[in-house]
């Protein structure tokens, strides 16, 4: 499993990759692992301000949905155009080609509450 040291982790298997006062959200490899292929990705949030926890879309995978959860509050300002037509994407690329979707953070202090990659193996057993 991949675990990228630059990213943080939520206890709900979302990561986030800061970039000034954007983020790009997705979930982790070890949370597409789980879920098996994915065959649909669902996201009508984007232009809505969500607070953090909240569901800005859901996954499908051949035998469940799970939900996906905001890791901080903020506005969802672009959904990844290429899950529509790849949604298996997710499986093969999770942290490149597979992130789900970028936001413009309301609360930046928010991310010190998010897991290390280190906290993130603990919670997952690795």
């Amino acid at each position: 499993m991949n675990f990228p040291e630059n990213l943080k982790y939520t206890k709900d298997h979302e990561w986030i990759l800061v970039e000034g006062d954007t983020a790009t959200v997705g979930i982790t490899d070890f949370a597409q692992g789980e879920l098996g292929d994915i065959v649909f990705v669902d996201i009508s949030t984007n232009g809505y301000t969500l607070d953090a926890e909240a569901s800005f879309g859901s996954v499908e995978a051949v035998k469940t949905v799970s939900e996906l959860y905001m890791p901080v509050s903020g506005e969802v300002i672009e959904v990844n155009p290429g899950l529509d037509g790849s949604p298996e994407s997710v499986n093969s690329d999770p942290y490149g080609t597979g992130w789900m979707v970028k936001i413009k953070l309301s609360n930046p202090s928010e991310i010190e509450g998010l897991l290390s990659v280190e906290d993130y193996k603990s919670l997952i057993g690795v």
